[in-house]
Formats: structure tokens, C-alpha cells, sequence
């Protein structure tokens, strides 16, 4: 483990991939070697930026993370990206394409790009995207953004990865305030109205506007932080760097504060209970109660309560403790 965690600060990239794949695996052999490897590389963690992005199907994502990644390259600074695709319910199976998606930041030497499936995580995320997100760190990547699947409510839990949560809006959609989610505005430290260009210029003002007058009727997340709406056009690739400059303010602004250290404080705790609830499941799928399927036919017939089931169910695998 000493000698993949040396190349990992070192920054070779098939390193980084062969730990990130550690990681992912399901096997409890690799499990153990991949929280071995963590433990090394923990004190050489937490010094990247890290910018969760989300957004509806459509609005554009990948196209603002690839061009906003090359402005943050050119300015040498190394990026990240961890983006997350849905599983398959049916076949369990993911497309992850952002490497085609983001084909000329995938070929750009200060970048990395992991797709990584979500399987049965909700929120967005993938189970082990934090654990990938500490290898990044210590391999040196000064910015690490996690891209979510975009399916609207649901993508709260990145924000309890990220010190930034960024949202992108789509303008030109109709009414803009029926778009907006009111949990996800309440948790954006930063809007973006992306697609300002040619046709959608009038529409991206109106949206701009529009957000920006919904958060004056929202709790702001942080009362000493004022969110702002920007506009910004991935495919033009004007309005990037008024981005970072805002990201760099709210960093200094919250480091400052000590709201960087709070969150991620926070943050640590919450993933007990997250990766907990992880691992009952795991548990159960393992070591398979004798009653499961006489529990799932109980509920399926409308005998018993799902919560009644999965009460049992806790009962067994507390038994031994």
C-alpha cells in the first residue's frame, strides 16, 4: 500500500485508476486493501477545492464542466472530475460516457476523468465517490468536481461531499420558476444560467432575473453568504471565469469564516450513517435470513407492513450483538 500511495502523490495517472477501481470493488478482500491504501493517503488529503455541479437532463453539464476545466488548465491549475451515471434498474449496467462527452478535457495531461456508476445510491452520487475523491486529493488535483446524474430532487446528497454546490438552470424552458427545486435552490452556494448565447440570450436575462428574485424568498444556507445567479455559455465559453473568480471569493470567504472546516467536519460524520446503512444492506444480501422470502411474501400479499418486515429483518442481523 506504501508503494501504490507514493505513486499516487506522485501523479501517475494508471495509480490513481487502479486505486479508484480498490475502491469500487465489492469484494471484501479489496475492501480491506482499499481502506489500508486510504489510511495511508488520509494525511495528504483535503486541500483541493471541491465543487459539486448538478443540474437537470439537458442543461448541459458535461459541456460546462469540459470547458470550465480547459479555463482552469490553462491557468494551471489541475482538475478533477468525478461524474456519475445512472445504473440500470434491469441490467444493473451504466453507459458512462462522460470520457466521450468530455473528449478534449479527457486528453488534456493537468485533467482526470473517472465515470463511475451510482448502482444503488440515490442522491445522485456514487457510494464510493468521497473515498475517490481523497485519492484525487492526494495525487494533487487542486480542484475536484463531482457531476451528478441530474434527476431533479433527489441530488441533495452531494452536498454533503462538496464545499461548493453549484447549480446549472437551462433557460428558455417556460415558466422558470416551475423549474426550480425549491430543497436544491435552498442548497446552491452558487447559480449558473448556462446556454447565455445566440437565441437564449433574452431568455438566459429573464431566468437570471427570475432565480434571483426566488432566493430572496428562500432561507440562504449560509446567513453571512449572499448566493449569486450568474450566466455563463459552456458552448461560447464566455462568463467561465467570472465563475471561478466567484468560486475563489466564496473559498477565501468561508475559509476565512472557518465554515470550510465546519462542513467538511459535518460532512465526515453524516457518511457514518450513510455508509452504515451501506453496510446493513450489504449485511443482508451476505448473510440472507432464512425468513426473507417468507417476509417478502407477507408484504406482497398485504400480510404485514414493509416497516414490519424490515424490523425483523434488523432483528436478525442484531442477534449476535
Amino acid at each position: 500500500m506504501s508503494e501504490i500511495s507514493n505513486k499516487i502523490r506522485a501523479g501517475n495517472r494508471r495509480a490513481i485508476g487502479k486505486a479508484i477501481t480498490l475502491i469500487e470493488s465489492s469484494r471484501p478482500d479489496h475492501q480491506k486493501e482499499a481502506q489500508d491504501l486510504l489510511s495511508e493517503l488520509l494525511p495528504y488529503t483535503g486541500c483541493a477545492m471541491r465543487i459539486g455541479i448538478t443540474g437537470v437532463p439537458g442543461v448541459g453539464k458535461s459541456t460546462f464542466i469540459e470547458s470550465f476545466g480547459k479555463m482552469l488548465t490553462k491557468l494551471d491549475i489541475k482538475v478533477a472530475v468525478l461524474a456519475v451515471d445512472p445504473s440500470s434498474k434491469i441490467s444493473g449496467g451504466s453507459i458512462l460516457g462522460d470520457k466521450t462527452r468530455m473528449e478534449e478535457l479527457a486528453r488534456d495531461d493537468m485533467a482526470f476523468i473517472r465515470p463511475t456508476p451510482s448502482k444503488t445510491t440515490l442522491g445522485g452520487i456514487a457510494r464510493y465517490t468521497r473515498e475517490a475523491m481523497l485519492v484525487l486529493e492526494a495525487a494533487g488535483y487542486e480542484v475536484v468536481i463531482i457531476e451528478t446524474i441530474g434527476v431533479g430532487q433527489s441530488e441533495v446528497a452531494v452536498a454533503d461531499l462538496v464545499d461548493m454546490f453549484l447549480l446549472l438552470h437551462s433557460p428558455g424552458t417556460g415558466d422558470e420558476l416551475q423549474g426550480i427545486k425549491r430543497g436544491i435552490m435552498e442548497l446552491a452556494d452558487l447559480v449558473v444560467v448556462n446556454k447565455a448565447d445566440g437565441d437564449f440570450l433574452n431568455a438566459t436575462k429573464i431566468a437570471v432575473s427570475e432565480l434571483r428574485n426566488a432566493l430572496h424568498f428562500m432561507k440562504p444556507k449560509n446567513s453571512k453568504w449572499s448566493v449569486k445567479v450568474l450566466e455563463a455559455s459552456a458552448l461560447k465559453r464566455t462568463g467561465l471565469k467570472e465563475v471561478w473568480e466567484n468560486i475563489k471569493v466564496f473559498k477565501e470567504f468561508m475559509t476565512k469564516e472557518g465554515e470550510i472546516d465546519r462542513r467538511r467536519a459535518t460532512q465526515n460524520v453524516l457518511a457514518i450513517w450513510s455508509e452504515l446503512g451501506e453496510l446493513v444492506n450489504d449485511q443482508i444480501r451476505i448473510h440472507k435470513p432464512k425468513n426473507i422470502n417468507e417476509l417478502e411474501t407477507a408484504v406482497r400479499n398485504a400480510k404485514i407492513t414493509p416497516q414490519a418486515a424490515a424490523k425483523e429483518l434488523l432483528k436478525y442481523l442484531l442477534k449476535d450483538i
